[in-house]
């Protein structure tokens, strides 16, 4: 897979360590994609970069103690408070 065009990087760091760059688009500002530096053969997509209203739902949602509190995600969602890796995280 390759990647063209223009984009704007920042680089954050994980709650674990992890360094993660993201691309956003250099218009408008919205994130088009992410990479965790050192595993550059996995791009992340978030789900609102896609324009489908039949984009299949979300299976998984994670760092659920950062969500606000009107986002409403259903209950046969797997669930985690932080990083599924992380220890004792499920909700």
């Amino acid at each position: 897979m390759a990647i063209k065009g223009n984009g704007t990087e920042f680089v954050r760091v994980g709650d674990e360590g992890g360094r993660f760059r993201f691309t956003f688009c250099p218009k408008c500002g919205s994130t088009v994609f992410y990479v965790e530096e050192g595993d550059e053969q996995e791009i992340a997509i978030p789900v609102g970069a896609f324009a489908d209203s039949q984009f299949p739902a979300p299976t998984v949602s994670v760092y659920e103690e950062r969500r606000h509190w009107w986002v409403s995600v259903p209950d046969d969602v797997e669930h985690w408070r932080t990083d599924p890796s992380a220890p004792d995280t499920i909700v």
